[in-house]
């Protein structure tokens, strides 16, 4: 049904587009059993200590307020991260502010956060709980000064929501953001973190989301500070600010954060060296130009536990998440793997 409307859809504004599949998904109609396949057993994982049905998941930036975790989980996929979240209420960047780049399978965002704000969202999902394991991903708003006071309030308003938080240092579109992949930045923020942790006796995992523009040498220190904090992963990555040389679409000079198949290689080079350096101790959550069973195990054989999509499903619509169940598991029995945990890291 997709390939039919897809013509129609994408002649609609990016997020006139998206504000319509939220509204549609909040109907809730589709029955579950649609998007179920076949020796789905073979792909049943964990992450953070949570056995969930399949390692496909749906990353931020799709259901930023959390509206329609539930229905999105009927769609297939073995968990969920919403958000970003931040403490107040924030309408974002001035529109347009996605750009679909159809020549490259890839889009831009300049969004900045845009989202109902903490004390909604936690509210929301308080009166529905998830039908699944539900990540939150959390950041500050725009005009705040201290950033860090931001985090500590979210962590402390969503973390009874969350399965695990998401520690968003990564977006290009809040200014100063991406400082906090500073040793000195990222010591202070985490510090201040295990601090909230300790004294209110949150016990959640947390996962920082992590920019693909860093370079080589902020690898190492980035995961001295985590193993320091005992963050539980690592979100690789982010969309991208750079990386546009090689693109064709005429709408490649917009500003924002670059997603969908140009990112796939950069994403999964770095999720093989912070495998090799963590030893695979840390978890990891794939991202980046994942749209099929493929791209998914590129990526696992990479080293991520698990691997998140967005731009796919803007792409190839809501079936891609089967598709992709399909073909991993194709792939599982034609290297002989008894369970997609054989798989990770075997090509880091």
């Amino acid at each position: 049904m997709f390939s039919i409307f897809k013509p129609y859809i994408f002649s609609l504004d990016p997020e006139i587009a998206h504000d319509l599949a939220i509204k549609s998904l909040k109907f809730n109609i589709l029955p579950k059993s649609i998007f179920s396949v076949e020796n789905e057993e073979l792909l049943e994982t964990s992450l953070f200590n949570q056995s969930i049905p399949n390692p496909i998941g749906l990353a931020a930036g799709f259901d930023k307020s959390a509206e329609v975790y539930n229905s999105l989980f009927k769609l297939g996929y073995g968990f969920i991260e919403v958000g970003t979240v931040t403490p107040k209420r924030q309408l974002g960047n001035p529109k347009p502010r996605i750009f679909r780049l159809e020549k490259d399978q890839a889009l831009i965002n300049r969004l900045g956060f845009n989202n109902h704000g903490s004390e909604i969202i936690s509210k929301r999902i308080s009166n529905n709980p998830p039908n699944g394991f539900l990540g939150i991903n959390i950041g500050p708003n725009k005009d705040t000064i201290n950033k860090e006071e931001d985090y500590y309030l979210c962590l402390s308003r969503l973390s009874s929501n969350a399965g695990y938080i998401a520690i968003n240092i990564s977006s290009p579109n809040t200014e100063g953001l991406r400082d906090f992949h500073e040793q000195k930045e990222l010591e202070k923020l985490l510090a201040g973190i295990d601090k909230i942790k300790k004294k209110q006796n949150i016990v959640k995992p947390l996962a920082v989301k992590l920019s693909p523009d860093i370079n080589n040498n902020n690898i190492s220190i980035i995961i001295e500070v985590i193993k320091k904090y005992k963050i539980n992963g690592l979100i690789v990555s982010n969309t991208s600010d750079t990386n546009r040389e090689e693109l064709s679409d005429i709408k490649k000079t917009e500003k924002g954060g670059l997603s969908g198949l140009p990112l796939k290689d950069l994403s999964t080079q770095l999720i093989k060296k912070f495998y090799n350096e963590t030893k695979g101790k840390i978890q990891i959550i794939g991202v980046g130009g994942v749209d099929s069973g493929q791209a998914a195990f590129e990526k696992i054989s990479a080293g991520a536990n698990v691997v998140q999509l967005y731009t796919g499903m803007v792409y190839k619509g809501p079936g891609v998440v089967k598709q992709m169940k399909m073909e991993l598991i194709s792939i599982l029995k034609k290297e002989n793997f008894k369970n997609v945990k054989e798989a990770v890291g075997i090509n880091a």
